[in-house]
């Protein structure tokens, strides 16, 4: 199924699907094909995926557009009979459905709607729920909780995910621009000014805020992007201190004043493209970016460099050694958890101290065959490893590291065939992981200790939205996905119309409640915030964005306007197709993740409203 050249290629959710046929499949562009041959990432051999059109676009089993008849799905194989030889019960929406453990029937689900062949409650001392349904995965109506025989945890799939993230082009049209803007005008080097309608590209006689309406919020400020290759390029992360906005871009490191969008300090160029940067800043506001060794296809991803989001003043230096054999730094993650940065090779990671750059500790292979394959931080260090590959023991294992030491404090054995797939949270510890044999998926929590907590135990098509990430798992590449203690809060999946946001008790697994999004385009959680949940409604094509609050606790959750985005930036707002989001000090801001290359247009890179 394809969609008009028009429509936006669409980014994945997380689940690892089959590839497209040549030419795209389910609306998404086909991306390029990474330069040179495929290498081996973490652990198992990889596969692209094909991902489903979000926010309303139609999935894999949808109807095509212009009356065109449904595309065979993904997995168009007959239902495989359940665990321990049991034949398989229906599920909800008429899908076989798979047993429970130890042969116990299902329960039927909230809703009216059956179970998913796992009791509601945990079958033994420490046992796992019900597990979900999903967002935009080939596994829709088809999951299944896992009960390993030593241990009652949830676990996580086997198989690997390929991900590029998706792209955007602006072709054609005047790109408006916000007024006011005091950028200097720039070149290569640096976003061009979009206030005087002499930037490249040609002239841009509109304005953001123009006629912009009573209780709308204002377009603070309006960024173009540098120049990026043909073929495109990454556009990763976006960090937001008191006084700096800091955008990273192809080969460069930008910064604006958050209140005016002023240059905060020179722009730093690298000498070769940025392959890695860490997603979360450290409490005095530094982040650490990776770049390539050089420009052929043999360049590696090992050249790293501190930076000073305030100020821009360049720290320590350091090149990341190559592994053993197979273990290379053509693909690294970066995470930093307190003083600690880890960077993660294929089957292997190194710990830095963020401050010095010295190194700490090394993460290597165990047991026999056991390889860290990715990492995720923040309030802890998670390790995941890829064990027995290619033997009838290929499994999971998540293990909580000291960060400053790299001592195991507990390890987590996941059953054979389930992949943990994203880290939707690290504290506490919220994991989605899926099974491709099984065809089925699921989402599970933690105790501080490592035990199985619970596991969403009602049916639902979630949508977070997750990023791509070629070779890397990207544990914590999805946006869309908030939590706090006691409480994970996930977008569903709106077919047509207005999405709900659902909160969910991480002690059960059960909807807590659930809000309606107050416009007919899909809300996002984006954080939560003295007790409340920031979420993001996304703009319609005559209207913008809003950022909403949502009271967290007991009564009323009727989403409260924080900011109305002004109508006249709708078009532009709605252009970042690859996009990241904040909200910070009352501002809200977005960003693009991928730069197309396209000299034909200029290319977006960052938008701030305020009031």
């Amino acid at each position: 199924m394809s969609q008009p050249p028009s429509q936006p290629p669409q980014g994945g959710f997380g689940a690892p699907q089959d590839p497209p046929p040549q030419g795209g499949g389910f609306g998404a562009p086909t991306p390029p094909p990474p330069q040179g041959p495929p290498q081996p990432g973490y652990g198992y051999p990889q596969q692209p995926p094909q991902q489903p059109g979000p926010y309303g676009q139609p999935g894999p089993y949808a109807p095509g557009p212009y009356g065109q008849p449904p595309q065979p799905g993904p997995y168009g194989q007959p239902p495989q009979p359940g665990p321990y030889g049991q034949p398989q019960q229906p599920g909800p929406y008429g899908q076989p459905q798979q047993p429970g453990p130890y042969g116990q029937p299902q329960q039927p689900g909230p809703y009216g709607q059956p179970g998913y062949g796992y009791p509601q409650q945990p079958g033994h001392p420490g046992g796992p729920g019900t597990p979900p349904g999903g967002s935009r995965s080939p596994f829709k109506g088809k999951p299944a909780a896992v009960v390993g025989a030593a241990v009652a945890a949830l676990l996580v799939v086997g198989g690997t995910v390929w991900a590029v993230t998706a792209t955007g082009d602006d072709k054609g049209g005047k790109k408006p621009v916000a007024q006011g803007s005091d950028d200097p005008k720039g070149g290569s080097s640096a976003p061009v000014d979009p206030g005087d309608g002499e930037g490249d590209g040609g002239e841009d006689p509109d304005n953001l805020n123009e006629g912009r309406k009573a209780g709308e919020a204002r377009v603070l400020w309006y960024k173009e992007a540098p120049d990026a290759p043909g073929s495109g390029a990454e556009a990763p992360g976006m960090w937001i201190t008191d006084k700096t906005a800091v955008k990273a871009a192809y080969k460069q490191l930008l910064a604006f004043h958050v209140g005016d969008g002023k240059p905060a300090w020179d722009t730093v160029t690298f000498p070769q493209k940025i392959c890695a940067t860490t997603p979360q800043k450290t409490a005095d506001d530094k982040i650490v970016v990776a770049y390539m060794s050089g420009s052929s296809d043999r360049a590696k991803c090992n050249q790293l460099q501190e930076i000073d989001l305030d100020t821009g003043k360049k720290g320590w230096t350091q090149k990341v050694a190559d592994g053993a054999l197979f273990d290379s730094t053509l693909s690294v993650e970066l995470t930093v958890t307190g003083k600690t940065l880890m960077v993660g090779r294929s089957q292997s990671g190194t710990a830095y101290d963020v401050t010095s750059g010295k190194k700490l500790f090394d993460k290597k292979r165990y047991g026999d065959t056991c390889f860290p394959a990715a990492f995720a931080g923040g309030d802890r260090l998670v390790a995941v490893s890829s064990c027995g590959a290619g033997s009838d023991n290929q499994h999971d294992e998540v293990q909580e590291l000291d960060p400053r030491t790299g001592k195991v404090r507990w390890t987590q054995k996941f059953d054979k065939g389930w992949r943990v797939a994203r880290a939707y949270s690290v504290s506490p510890l919220v994991i989605y992981s899926t099974n491709e044999d099984k065809k089925a998926w699921n989402i599970s929590t933690f105790t501080s200790g490592g035990k199985f907590r619970s596991q969403v135990s009602f049916d639902e098509d979630f949508a977070p939205d997750c990023g791509w990430a070629i070779l890397a798992r990207d544990l914590q590449g999805c946006q869309g996905v908030a939590a706090d203690a006691d409480t994970l809060y996930l977008p569903t999946k709106a077919t047509t119309g207005a999405n709900e946001i659902v909160a969910i008790n991480l002690a059960t697994g059960k909807e807590k409640w659930r809000v309606k999004s107050p416009a007919e385009e899909s809300m996002l959680p984006v954080k939560v915030e003295d007790g409340k949940l920031i979420a993001y409604v996304e703009p319609t094509y005559d209207g913008g964005g809003r950022v909403v609050s949502i009271p967290t606790g007991g009564g009323s959750h009727k989403p409260v306007e924080l900011l109305r985005n002004p109508q006249g930036a709708a078009a532009v707002e709605k252009g970042f197709f690859s996009k990241a989001i904040d909200w910070a000090d009352g501002r809200f801001y977005i960003s693009t993740t991928r730069l197309s290359g396209n000299d034909d247009s200029k290319e977006k890179l960052m938008l701030a409203y305020g009031k």
